[in-house]
């Protein structure tokens, strides 16, 4: 199963830092995230995680989530459209990825079930 995300904008991470609260300047002041190493601004890393939610939601009831790990494996660049996949382990687990064009992997990840 796959989530293909919408472009990463500016709207999108001013969107996201004014309802998640993460007002953190690498994801919305392009000199703080120069500061930082990166050339521009960058997507929330949280931000990949509600797409993986969501994917996991959409494949299972949501009563059956029981827990959402994840590891952030690289940075999810503006105007990029991030693609989410996720592959049932067993009855009880499933495993996650977020991916760009590139094949850049951004995060990996673990969603447990109840049965």
């Amino acid at each position: 199963m796959r989530l293909e995300a919408p472009t990463i904008t500016r709207e999108t991470l001013a969107a996201f830092a004014a309802t998640s609260g993460d007002g953190n300047p690498v994801h919305l002041d392009p000199e703080a995230a120069r500061a930082a190493g990166q050339p521009d601004v960058f997507a929330h890393g949280m931000l990949s995680m509600a797409w993986l939610g969501r994917l996991v939601t959409s494949a299972f009831p949501q009563a059956r989530l029981a827990g959402l790990t994840v590891r952030f494996t690289a940075v999810t660049p503006l105007g990029a459209e991030p693609v989410f996949t996720l592959e049932r382990v067993d009855e009880t687990s499933v495993c996650l990825r977020g991916e760009l064009a590139d094949g850049t992997v951004t995060v990996v990840g673990r969603a447990t079930l109840h049965v």
